[in-house]
């Protein structure tokens, strides 16, 4: 990883990491029981599949829809069959967030007050003394001092505290991101870029959710992860495996503390990205780079696409996988 772009790949990780620990807040084991139960009596499941064409709905050449995980560790890093030859299709990627902007010092360094709790709240105002105890027992073991991230949005300490979370990881080379990683071939081929969402827009959901809430969320993913539960671990393996189905039913999970907020975080902002997608798709061909978490469900990006009228077809369900 180039260091010029550390800070566009920590604020990622902030988002993207958030996403992944709200999505997995119970054991490996509990979550795939519950969620393969929940695909199997759900209508709207589709098929194991990162990578899906579009195509029809008055569009003249296939676009493409890849979902990603934003953060994974280098040796799982990979590309189903199919997706070079679709990027190479494609005159623009657009991802959730337009990656030149992310590349904006002055944007990244105006969202940075936004790690922030309001009011001069602090973590102790939220949580018992003996949560306290636990919370700074556990950062001391990673070498991270609790009172320099107190008045931090829990959320944001989250993602440090949950398992396989390597914080230096996309500095060092031992994590990658999968937009990075686009955004990259798109540079290296001259392709237009460009974005669903701002930076200031997905920062901003997080201040629907209550600190309360988020400090819950902080103490059972503690907990989760001195009891030696690798959720996140568990997440990569459902997206080595294609199972879209499956990443959704762990964001609807009823006991992950964050029933509701899915409609948020997740919901809405697919239906905000459709009627974009569908102007841009009519300009010309686009690769889609979003989470895989997106794709999936009810109000997924596939079943909405697919409601107002185009074919989609999926590409990447073969077995056979390149690593990059």
């Amino acid at each position: 990883m180039h260091i010029k772009n550390y800070i566009s790949y920590f604020l990622m990780l902030f988002i993207a990491a958030f996403l992944i620990s709200f999505s997995a807040c119970k054991s490996a084991k509990e979550m795939g029981e519950q969620a393969e139960e929940s695909v199997m009596v759900s209508p709207e499941k589709l098929d194991n599949a990162l990578l899906w064409k579009v195509e029809g709905n008055g569009i003249t050449q296939p676009s493409y829809v890849y979902g990603t995980i934003h953060i994974i560790g280098k040796e799982d890093f990979f590309l189903p069959e199919g997706t070079l030859g679709a990027i190479e299709a494609s005159d623009k990627m657009v991802f959730e967030i337009d990656m030149a902007e992310m590349s904006d010092i002055s944007k990244q360094m105006g969202l940075l007050k936004e790690v922030f709790m309001k009011d001069n709240m602090s973590l102790k105002d939220l949580i018992s003394d003996e949560e306290y105890t636990m919370v700074k027992n556990h950062f001391q073991k990673m070498g991270l001092p609790i009172m320099m991230f107190e008045r931090m949005k829990p959320m944001f300490l989250t993602v440090f505290a949950g398992e396989g979370m390597d914080i230096n990881g996309l500095q060092t080379g031992s994590m990658k991101s999968y937009e990075m990683e686009f955004y990259e071939m798109a540079q290296q081929s001259d392709k237009g870029v460009g974005g669903l969402e701002t930076m200031e827009y997905q920062m901003s959901m997080f201040d629907s959710i209550p600190y309360q809430v988020q400090a819950d969320m902080l103490i059972e993913t503690i907990k989760s992860s001195d009891a030696g539960s690798d959720q996140f671990r568990m997440m990569i393996d459902l997206y080595k495996s294609q199972d879209i189905n499956s990443m959704v039913s762990m964001i609807s999970e009823e006991d992950s503390g964050m029933q509701g907020f899915e409609t948020l975080l997740v919901d809405q902002r697919n239906m905000n990205w459709i009627p974009l997608m569908k102007d841009m798709m009519i300009e010309g061909p686009v690769f889609f780079a979003v989470g895989a978490g997106h794709l999936a469900g009810k109000n997924g990006v596939i079943p909405l696409l697919m409601k107002e009228g185009y074919k989609l077809t999926p590409l990447s369900n073969a077995p056979a996988t390149k690593k990059i």
